[in-house]
């Protein structure tokens, strides 16, 4: 996924959208659609208000978008609230699978579709992000002795 499809679903998949967010970032719901409409070239999202739009929706795929296209993870670094090391394995094994099976779909026809690349690439996204959230549940069971 890229940084412009990251900020636009960030905000569309929100929880009230850009209506909900736009008054808590301070404009108004159509500057803020305008800002992250993958359409426009003018009056983009600054680097301030990426910063301020996940940390209002605790949505860090802008953040992610950034790292993979820089060739970079990242990772977050407390221990997770809930959950176990193995329930979070299983989520990201379904993840791999639902994404093969995406890939496998794709390549049906032996092409691939920029709707299909597009698909893929969040699901790949959302793959590494389950993928993080084992690694931080082996972590904090190593800081307890265990899981």
């Amino acid at each position: 996924m890229n940084v412009t499809d990251a900020a636009y679903d960030t905000v569309h998949q929100h929880a009230g959208g850009s209506v909900a967010l736009a008054p808590r970032m301070g404009m108004s719901d159509a500057t803020l659609r305008g800002k992250v409409n993958p359409n426009n070239d003018r009056n983009l999202l600054s680097l301030q208000e990426a910063d301020t739009l996940m940390a209002r929706t605790g949505d860090f795929r802008i953040l992610h978008a950034l790292c993979a296209e820089h060739g970079f993870v990242a990772q977050r670094i407390e221990a997770p609230e809930s959950g176990s090391l193995i329930g979070s394995l299983l989520t990201a094994a379904a993840g791999h699978g639902g994404l093969a099976e995406l890939i496998s779909n794709a390549m049906a026809d032996a092409r691939i579709s920029p709707n299909e690349a597009d698909a893929i690439s969040r699901a790949c996204a959302q793959v590494m992000a389950a993928l993080v959230k084992v690694s931080q549940h082996a972590e904090s069971a190593a800081e307890r002795g265990g899981e």
